[in-house]
Order: C-alpha cells, then sequence, then structure tokens
C-alpha cells in the first residue's frame, strides 16, 4: 500500500532493476528474464499514486495497460487517461518516469494509448473499497463480472458514510471533474460519488 502524498512512493527494493541485456524489436516476446523485469516495471509503474485521488494507485484505478524493456536501462510504460483531457496526466507521467528513474532505469518512456478506452469499470474491488472507505462512493458497475452479461439496472447511488441508497445529487461535478457531489437523504452527509464512464 502507498501512502503519503502524491509525490511519495514505497521505499526502493534492496535490488535496483537492471533492465534487459538485448534490446528486442516491438511486438517481440520477450525472455523469461524479462518477462520477470517486466512484470516488476508494471508493479512500480501502478504503485504510483493518482495525483487527484492520492487514495489509490494508478493499478488500482486501472490506468496503466502495459510496461516492457526496450533494452539495456530503457523502459516503455502505455498509460490510458481517464478521459481525453484529464488535467492529471503529466503528473502520472512524471512520477511514473520519476519512479521507474529511483529504480535504475534511465530511460523511460511512458506511452498515452486512448484505445481502449478506460472505463470505471476498470477500476479494481480493492480500489472501490479504498474509495468508499475514504468517504467517495464508488462508481456503479456497468457490466456484471461476465462483460458479456447483462447490464445492471442500479439507479441509486449508495451512501458511503451510513450504506443507504436514498441520496440526492447537489452538483454535477465536485472538486474534480470525474466526481459528483451528493448528500444522503437519511444521514444527511454530503459526500462526493466518482462518476460512471
Amino acid at each position: 500500500m502507498v501512502t503519503g502524498t502524491p509525490h511519495e512512493t514505497a521505499p526502493a527494493p534492496a535490488e535496483r532493476l537492471p533492465g534487459s541485456a538485448e534490446p528486442r524489436e516491438p511486438g517481440t516476446a520477450p525472455p523469461d528474464g524479462d518477462t520477470r523485469l517486466e512484470a516488476e516495471l508494471r508493479r512500480l509503474a501502478g504503485s504510483v499514486p493518482d495525483p487527484e485521488l492520492p487514495v489509490l494507485t494508478l493499478a488500482e484505478l486501472g490506468v496503466v495497460r502495459g510496461a516492457r524493456l526496450l533494452g539495456p536501462g530503457r523502459a516503455e510504460v502505455t498509460l490510458t487517461p481517464t478521459y481525453t483531457g484529464c488535467p492529471a496526466i503529466e503528473t502520472m507521467t512524471a512520477d511514473i518516469e520519476r519512479v521507474l528513474h529511483e529504480h535504475g532505469i534511465p530511460d523511460v518512456s511512458v506511452v498515452r494509448v486512448l484505445s481502449p478506452a478506460w472505463s470505471t469499470d476498470d477500476i479494481s474491488a480493492e480500489g472501490r473499497r479504498k474509495l468508499a472507505e475514504s468517504g467517495i462512493a464508488p462508481p456503479r458497475p456497468h457490466r456484471a463480472n461476465d462483460p458479456s452479461g447483462p447490464l445492471p439496472l442500479t439507479l441509486s447511488v449508495r451512501c458511503p458514510h451510513c450504506g443507504s441508497t436514498e441520496t440526492e445529487l447537489l452538483s454535477r461535478f465536485s472538486s474534480t471533474a470525474c466526481k459528483a457531489l451528493r448528500r444522503c437523504v437519511s444521514c444527511r452527509e454530503p459526500f462526493d460519488h466518482f462518476k460512471e464512464l
């Protein structure tokens, strides 16, 4: 779990990542040792806290799409913004670069990919739990666990304080464009709701 301000990271592991011994062409499968390193690269990139919602990591938000070694000391991370004009994307990019530099990868490239588009369904179960625990109602799922299954027809937003579904919209926008401001009719507490996309 990453804690602290959005610019703090988890302590560095005892070993620094050495990078790949051999460069490889895009689209080719990594050697076995590189697979382990790429999993570690993705883990490190995903451990970065979201700058607007630091209770979530980028992995929990579901925006880190991949990480690969391009050669000795060279890595590429693919990142999908929550929406095209997301103002936090520059900070996310800089934080990913900084974390990987700190772990021995001097040449880091963060590539933005827009397809497939990010959806609030990409937020992990742990991310949804953390949102609710911090007083933010998580987005309602667009699809059930089975993407081919029926869409849930839930119109109510559950209060993260008391659990009531009797809530009302106060403002379509809150502290960030991805959240709305709501109030619980039962406990009268206002709360943010992470809007569904």
